[in-house]
């Protein structure tokens, strides 16, 4: 049967099939706005459809974005829309379409690493791609914390206004932080239309989106975008502020826009669904327990290219061990590599020398932006320490990843 279906690069004629296959797949509609809004950043040459006599049955896709890593900003194919309709599922397709789109970017050499958010956990592991950053939801009790006080003379104000009336000022923070912010992609401008993006039937009763710049002497220096949900009870208002995004330069900034989003009048809860692991909020309440902190994965990682992939990160400490890999995919990643560097550089090659770790792709994938460690992947049976020679401590790095767009 599976034969009878083909794999094809899509055409122009295809999108409106793909975006009804992918309503169909994320059970949700996407259509109007929305619609326009995701073709805006759409890629047409680096999608790929299985066409079942004429029917898109299956659709996956990559964009061409550079992801910041521990000390570099590399390219990484941004892989989304992978889905299959329910009444072609159970025939190979979604493991052919992802080999060959393993295949493409591994030959065309432009991306050393792919990167998704899954959106079932249990399926792209087979394919290579391992956990590498996580997340923190907040559901913030915020009239049960306290910030530390303000400076005596704040050197910055904030000003509110339209998130596109203050795209420059937002997106001049934002390309200032992200080399250091790993787990970051860049944003163009359709990049920055996608994020701003606000379609009226995707905002579940909610207001329109507001954004807050934080201005120093110098100029901007952070920024938040929210919405509010209202509500009432018996008690009296009850809204709640859905945080965005905040985005902060120096502690006083991060301290001025958590103080205004906190203090929003007549609303009861603040929600964010993408904060930091290890996100500074947690270490300035003075309830850190009505932060409501829940952890969750976010973005996976596919190594395309071992050496190239090694030699383009930094790593906090000198290093130099040998790394035997295996990967039944790209299979010419599965050998021994030696990897030598530190916090200037890296160089990696084949070697024939003894291992001193050995994993798997998926794993590689899951350290690969320090936000998993081998230590504990090798207490979970899954990497296994061969010597004494641990890079646990070099594949770290000062800040755990934080990605902050799910794409």
């Amino acid at each position: 049967m599976k034969d009878e279906i083909s794999l094809r690069p899509s055409t122009g004629d295809d999108f409106a099939p793909i975006f009804g296959l992918l309503s169909t797949v994320f059970h949700e509609d996407i259509d109007g706005e929305l619609r326009d809004l995701e073709g805006v950043v759409y890629e047409l040459d680096r999608s790929l459809v299985a066409d079942d006599a004429g029917l898109v049955a299956g659709h996956v896709q990559a964009f061409s974005r550079r992801l910041t890593v521990p000390g570099a900003v590399i390219a990484a194919a941004h892989v989304s829309g992978v889905g299959v309709l329910p009444t072609h599922r159970r025939r190979g397709l979604l493991t052919r379409m992802m080999k060959r789109q393993l295949r493409e970017i591994a030959d065309a050499g432009r991306e050393p690493v792919a990167v998704l958010w899954a959106s079932e956990t249990s399926i792209y592991p087979r394919f290579g791609y391992g956990p590498a950053a996580s997340r923190l939801s907040l559901n913030i009790m915020n009239r049960e914390v306290r910030l530390p006080a303000p400076p005596s003379e704040p050197s910055g104000r904030l000003r509110m206004g339209e998130p596109h009336d203050l795209l420059a000022e937002m997106a001049l923070v934002y390309d200032r932080l992200r080399p250091e912010r790993v787990g970051w992609s860049d944003r163009d401008d359709n990049w920055w239309k996608w994020v701003l993006g606000d379609p009226k039937d995707h905002r579940d009763g909610a207001t329109r989106r507001y954004a807050v710049v934080h201005e120093g002497p110098d100029g901007p220096t952070g920024y938040a975008l929210w919405r509010i949900k209202d509500d009432w009870n018996s008690h009296g208002p009850s809204a709640e502020v859905q945080v965005r995004e905040v985005v902060a330069a120096d502690p006083e900034t991060y301290l001025a826009l958590w103080r205004f989003l906190l203090g929003i009048d007549l609303t009861r809860s603040v929600t964010v669904r993408l904060a930091a692991v290890d996100e500074p909020l947690l270490y300035l309440v003075d309830e850190p327990r009505r932060l409501g902190a829940g952890h969750a994965d976010a973005l996976w990682v596919r190594v395309i290219d071992v050496p190239g992939a090694l030699t383009a990160r930094r790593y906090a400490t000198d290093v130099d061990v040998v790394l035997e890999v295996t990967d039944p995919i790209l299979t010419e990643n599965t050998g021994r590599w030696r990897l030598t560097g530190g916090p200037a550089g890296a160089t990696c090659t084949a070697t024939t020398d003894p291992a001193d770790v050995a994993l798997s792709v998926t794993d590689l994938g899951a350290v690969y932006l320090g936000g998993t460690r081998f230590s504990a992947l090798a207490a979970a049976g899954r990497v296994r320490l061969l010597t004494g020679n641990d890079p646990t401590i070099a594949f770290g790095w000062n800040r755990l990843p934080s990605p902050t767009e799910v794409f």
